[in-house]
Order: structure tokens, then C-alpha cells, then sequence
């Protein structure tokens, strides 16, 4: 059946095909360079609309198309190893039920990944070591839920020589994650708070962070337009640090979505809006659109 293609996806067409995986260095870089006005791609899971979420074939799909982090979540096996996992049970995306802490990591083996459908594939569950290994030397890796194993986290990142690769974050205040993992801040492995910019709380959060730790950016949420434009989130890149908004779902962006940019064709009130407000980096479920996009107004190579 013949379709007719909306511009976004033209464009993808057009471009994409040239696109190659750059080298993690000059990546690694641009994270920390606050000079650079280019703007970073996150992968939400990865390429999950074509491979498993959280599988090593997503990754590797996500950095075939040329984006700068893959996004990842953690959970522990019985037995204690970090594999990539985000629900609190197995249903969802495997051909198992129950928590995964209740398998060994030979038991999980024995199970298979579903597709973005609930469809069946042969692909099974992923360690951390293994993400790792995939991403070195070649992308960034975002672990988001995963701070409940920073210091192991950390272990496997030295093991693997992916220290630098990494960036893990959390909903805690500076004091909070002081307390608890006050050794790790400040190295190769980047921390990025979240930040709900509804919350009462947010400006302080900000200001703490700012005081305390320059992070390498800072993950803002918000449901409206003003919790964001009426906060102080306009001095973050005078300090150096990045801003990465998600354009995942609209409450978590005040609509400026992947749906406003794709399905709806409307780029410039999506990913635009975000980028006109400071985005340096963007989180997506449509990473190869917004590859397409970013480089036709000359913000990504």
C-alpha cells in the first residue's frame, strides 16, 4: 500500500542513510563541553519500536542510526548480577513471569524477549557487562533506573573500562545522594539529577546542585509550559551543565512530544519548542526522526 510520507520522515529517508556511528570520544566531549550548542540524542531503551527494549540488538540498532546515549534500566538477579531490566517483574517483556530477583542469571537465560507487540523472539536478557562491552568505545549509555546499584554499577563500569561512557541519575536531592554514594560524585562516571519542576521544592534542588556539585546536566521535567518558564532553570547552562529534556510523553514535556513532532507533523512546536528553551540534550522514542531533524537545521553531525 502506497503512503505518503510526512516531511520529518522524508527527511529521515534523505539523511540517514549517510549517517555513520561516530567514535564515543568526541561524544564523551560534547557532554562536557558547555560551549557546544549541538544538540545530543538519547534513545529512549534504545531502538525498541524495531528490537526488544533493553536488548543488546536495540543498542546496537540506536548506534547504527548515529545517536550520541542509550538509555538503559537495571535490576539484580538473585545471584547478583546487574542486567537490563526496567519493570519490577519479568511479564511484561520476557517469556517468564515474576520479579527478577527471584531468578538466577542461569534461570533467565533460559527465558526470551518480547517485541514492542508482547510477540515472541529469540533474543534473551542482557547483563550490564554486556551493554557495557556493546557500548565501549562506541556510545554513551544512560542508566536510569539503576541508582539503587551505583556502587555495583560502578564495579562493572571499571571491569569494562566504560567509566567515562556512563551517566546515572536519580530523583534525589544533592544532599541525599551526597550521603549515600558522596565518593563516586565528582569522577569519570557523570551524575545527572531529575528534576519535577512542579514540585515546590525544584528551584531549591536546582540551587543546591549548583552550589555543591556542578552536574553534567540536569533531567527537567514538567507538565505545563510555566512550571518550566517561570522556574529558575534559565541559570543551569550559565554554570556549565547541560539541560536534557524527554520528549517521551506530553506530561512530562507540556505536550512538546514525539507525538507533536511526528505523528503530528508539528516538529517545531515539539522538539523546537524544547530546543528554543535551552535543549541540549533530547530523550526520544523516535531517535532516528529526530537524528534527521536535528540535522537538517545543522544541530547534530
Amino acid at each position: 500500500m502506497n503512503r505518503i510520507l510526512s516531511p520529518v520522515v522524508s527527511i529521515l529517508l534523505a539523511n540517514l542513510a549517510l549517517a555513520q556511528p561516530r567514535p564515543v570520544d568526541p561524544i564523551i566531549r560534547q557532554l562536557h563541553d558547555p560551549a557546544s550548542k549541538q544538540v545530543m540524542v538519547v534513545a529512549h531503551r534504545g531502538d525498541w519500536r524495531n528490537n526488544p527494549e533493553n536488548s543488546i540488538r536495540c543498542i546496537e540498532d540506536a548506534i547504527a542510526m548515529g545517536v550520541d546515549v542509550v538509555e538503559i534500566d537495571l535490576k539484580k538477579t538473585k545471584d547478583g548480577v546487574l542486567i537490563l531490566m526496567h519493570d519490577q517483574t519479568i511479564d511484561r517483556t520476557t517469556s517468564g513471569h515474576g520479579k527478577p530477583e527471584d531468578y538466577t542469571w542461569a534461570e533467565l537465560q533460559q527465558l526470551t524477549l518480547k517485541n514492542e507487540h508482547g510477540g515472541p523472539t529469540r533474543q534473551r536478557i542482557p547483563t550490564f557487562e554486556q551493554c557495557m562491552n556493546t557500548a565501549k568505545g562506541r556510545v554513551m549509555i544512560n542508566i536510569d533506573k539503576g541508582y539503587d546499584y551505583y556502587k555495583d554499577a560502578y564495579d562493572i563500569l571499571v571491569k569494562t573500562g566504560t567509566v567515562d561512557h556512563a551517566i546515572i541519575k536519580s530523583y534525589k536531592t544533592y544532599e541525599e545522594v551526597k550521603a549515600e554514594n558522596g565518593a563516586l560524585l565528582g569522577g569519570k562516571l557523570a551524575y545527572m539529577p531529575i528534576i519535577n519542576m512542579s514540585k515546590a521544592n525544584a528551584s531549591a534542588s536546582i540551587q543546591s546542585y549548583e552550589t555543591n556539585l556542578r552536574p553534567v546536566a540536569y533531567e527537567l521535567n514538567f507538565s505545563t509550559d510555566s512550571a518550566l518558564v517561570n522556574s529558575n532553570y534559565q541559570t543551569i547552562p550559565k554554570t556549565g551543565s547541560k539541560i536534557w529534556f524527554n520528549s517521551l510523553w506530553a506530561n512530562q514535556d507540556a505536550g512538546h512530544d514525539d507525538e507533536r513532532s511526528v505523528e503530528e507533523n508539528h516538529p517545531e512546536d515539539g522538539w523546537g519548542w524544547l530546543i528554543d528553551h535551552n535543549a541540549t540534550m533530547i530523550q526520544t522514542d523516535r531517535p532516528a526522526e529526530l537524528l534527521a531533524y536535528l540535522r537538517k537545521r545543522k544541530l547534530h553531525r
